[in-house]
This record gives structure tokens, C-alpha cells and sequence, in this order.
């Protein structure tokens, strides 16, 4: 078997920045056994993997993976997935849809900005949380505890996302990926995101988050149109929209490699 891998750097418009994904197009599914191992092989934050769709108006079925397991929602690599659809798919369509185990997910072409269109997930705020949760970030000082899909810790200010230093091991033990965000400095919000029971201690730029963290800043700021910027050491920029229940994320796309999978 011969399998077909891009590996595209998405919410970025440079090379080496943003979160890169591997993208792996098929013509029919493959075992998940061998998905996961190919996932753990590339060793990236998600490795995606779409097929054509058998419904009528919608393009793509997509599932994505981490190192560890199959996720029901991720963003930078559906953009990723876009990318290569249009620029090395070459598909004539200005928007391609995807059909995923969160819904319908759809891109849209717009010169070179692809804008997803998302679930929009708001967090509900919580008093009772582990106690590592906040002990594996160094015990900063909040301004509040937000639950959905991750633990949402609101910090103070732009610094204290930067200077945040987690404890991975300890982190271990909370039972929810942790995203960590606070109002920028020129942006609307900035944001980090951590997942080490998955595999990934921190990822680059997380689209997925920011179905949490679009309706939370877009309440908070009393805005629907908002940009954000992730702050990990490959950085990501997003454009954000809150349009009722769901969010708008948009960002460019790099392309990085080509290669060739052979599995025997």
C-alpha cells in the first residue's frame, strides 16, 4: 500500500510558524489500527485524514489523530486539509465541506485566508476543578475557571500567558486538556494551549480551542469580530467571528512537504 502525506504549517504565513499537520488524502478508509500508528509515526500534534464523501453536498469525510488517539474536532489540521485541496488538489471549488464526527465542517476560500466554519462551544464557568489544575500552572493569579470540552483558565494579563511555565507531569493528572488565555496587547485575546494525555505537552495553534474561546472573548468584549494570536514558540495567528451558534476561524497556510508512505 502506497499512501500520499503533505505536511502543511497552517495559521501562518510563513514557513516554520503556526502548527504543522500531516495530511493524508484517501480514496476509502483504512483500519484505524493502522491510522493511529501512522498518527504516532509522524509524531505531529494531528495527523488528518479525509475521503471522499458519498453524501450529495458534502465534499470530504474527515477524522484526525494525535499520537495517542482519534479526536472529534481539530482545527488547524481541517485548514491544513483545505490547503491542500485547493492549492495541490487543485479543486475548482471555492468551499469545501466536510463532514466530521462534530458535524458539517466548512472552508472557504477567500484569496489567501481559508475561514472555517466551526461549532461554537462556550465554556461555562466552574469553582470546583482538580486541585493540580491550577498547581501545574504555577499557581497564577486568575480571573476566573471556564469548562467545556478543556479546563479554560482566564490569567491576568498578556505576561502571564508568556511567562507561564507548566508542569506536564502533574498536568497528567487533570482529566481535561487545559487552555490558558487572557487579553492582548494590539489583539483582542491571546492564548495557549496544552494537551500531554495526549500526546502533545503544548500545541502550536489549536483551532479547536478557539470554538471555545471565540463566543467566551466575543461575551466577554461585547465583539463578534475579534483577532487572537497563540503564543507558543511557533506562534499562530487567528481571525475570529462569533455568528450565532457557531464561530468563524481563519488563517493562512505554508506548505512545507511531499512525501511517500509505503507500507508493506
Amino acid at each position: 500500500m502506497k499512501l500520499t502525506l503533505y505536511q502543511v504549517d497552517a495559521f501562518t504565513n510563513k514557513l516554520f510558524g503556526g502548527n504543522p499537520a500531516a495530511v493524508i488524502p484517501l480514496k476509502k478508509w483504512i483500519d484505524d489500527e493502522l491510522m493511529q500508528k501512522l498518527a504516532m509515526e509522524n509524531n505531529l500534534a494531528e495527523t488528518v485524514f479525509f475521503v471522499p464523501s458519498k453524501t450529495k453536498k458534502i465534499d470530504f469525510d474527515i477524522r484526525w489523530f494525535t499520537p495517542a488517539f482519534e479526536i472529534n474536532l481539530c482545527g488547524h489540521a481541517t485548514l491544513a486539509s483545505a490547503h491542500v485541496i485547493f492549492e495541490i488538489l487543485k479543486t475548482k471549488k471555492k468551499k469545501v465541506v466536510f463532514d466530521s464526527k462534530s458535524g458539517l465542517l466548512t472552508v472557504t476560500k477567500k484569496k489567501n485566508l481559508l475561514e472555517m466554519d466551526f461549532p461554537s462551544w462556550a465554556p461555562e464557568r466552574i469553582t470546583e476543578y482538580p486541585d493540580e489544575l491550577l498547581a501545574c500552572l504555577g499557581n497564577p493569579e486568575i480571573a476566573g475557571v471556564y469548562k467545556n470540552r478543556e479546563y479554560l483558565v482566564e490569567l491576568m494579563n498578556e505576561e502571564a500567558i508568556s511567562n507561564c511555565n507548566p508542569d506536564f507531569l502533574l498536568m497528567k493528572k487533570v482529566d481535561k486538556m487545559v487552555i490558558i488565555t487572557a487579553p492582548g496587547k494590539g489583539i483582542d485575546f491571546v492564548s495557549r494551549f496544552f494537551a500531554p494525555t495526549s500526546g502533545i505537552d503544548e500545541d502550536p495553534v489549536t483551532g479547536s480551542a478557539h470554538s471555545q474561546l471565540i463566543p467566551f472573548w466575543s461575551e466577554k468584549l461585547g465583539k463578534a469580530k475579534m483577532t487572537a494570536k497563540q503564543l507558543s514558540q511557533r506562534g499562530g495567528d487567528i481571525y475570529c467571528e462569533q455568528k450565532g451558534e457557531r464561530v468563524i476561524m481563519g488563517g493562512e497556510c505554508v506548505f512545507y512537504m511531499k512525501g511517500q508512505i509505503e507500507i508493506q
